[in-house]
């Protein structure tokens, strides 16, 4: 497993010193957000020489981009904005490859209009899924055309909230341009100490073969995220690396949801766990 980290993490006037300190951190791989070059997650195009400008300052500082953040409202209430973000995602996929990635990872949504990542009770009623399954449904195609990877992230304030629904999704689009993104930390969300173990391991048997990414954040007991060698956190790193381990899982290993100065700590304690060092 390699480190890397959210490019958000970094708060700074360019793209460029964004990169810098990614790579004074000694890390090589980074999941990239279009506002870190002033435009939307999402952006209406773009631009050729975005595209150029990212890949050169990437390569410069011997940066990979492990992931290109496509995060929208799959399942948003208004039918006509929904439309439009899906719509602007698939010119997303399309030029993910020019911003030298082949991964996009998704926000698989909330029936909360304001806000993606809030619970809405609605999000288990079966037109929630079937809206997942309609905008996936004209997505993929774009994907597989660009030769990219749509990455879905179980997440509980979103309609697929847990292993299981992940699980479902797989099978019923059955398309191998669909995949998941591990996050620990959400799997093991509202659940005790023991309780979380076996959820990531349940988590591990249903997913494993289709996981092409795997984060490092940490949340405390009320679901806020931390730092990730924060003690109060919920995610038991050696059982989570050991997992991942289980499945042979050897992709990339990215940091996000803490604090910059957060960051050195816990690029450490990740590598000494990496290293079997405690």
């Amino acid at each position: 497993m390699e480190l890397g980290i959210f490019a958000r993490t970094y708060a700074r006037p360019t793209l460029e010193a964004v990169l810098d300190a990614v790579r004074d951190q000694g890390l090589t791989r980074v999941q990239f957000n279009l506002a870190g070059v002033g435009l939307p997650t999402v952006p209406e195009i773009v631009p050729d020489d975005v595209s150029q400008r990212v890949r050169q300052a990437m390569d410069e500082r011997g940066l990979t981009v492990a992931a290109l953040s496509g995060t929208i409202n799959l399942i948003h209430p208004d039918q006509a904005e929904r439309a439009e973000g899906v719509r602007r995602l698939a010119g997303l996929i399309s030029a993910a490859p020019a911003l030298g990635t082949h991964l996009v990872t998704l926000c698989t949504g909330t029936r909360d209009a304001a806000n993606m990542w809030r619970r809405h009770p609605d999000n288990d009623m079966p037109e929630a899924w079937a809206d997942l399954l309609a905008a996936l449904a004209e997505l993929l195609p774009a994907a597989e055309a660009a030769g990219v990877t749509l990455g879905v992230e179980p997440e509980p304030a979103n309609v697929v909230s847990d292993a299981p629904r992940a699980r479902r999704l797989l099978d019923e689009l059955r398309s191998p341009a669909l995949k998941i993104v591990f996050d620990g930390a959400n799997l093991a969300a509202h659940h005790p100490p023991g309780e979380a173990t076996d959820r990531l391991r349940d988590a591990a048997q249903l997913l494993g073969a289709d996981v092409i990414s795997a984060h490092a954040k940490n949340l405390n007991a009320g679901g806020k995220e931390v730092a990730t060698a924060d003690p109060a956190g919920v995610l038991d790193f050696d059982e989570y690396l050991a997992v991942l381990r289980s499945f042979n899982y050897r992709g990339p290993l990215l940091l996000h949801g803490l604090p910059e100065a957060a960051v050195p700590e816990s690029v450490n304690f990740l590598r000494r766990k990496l290293a079997g060092a405690g």
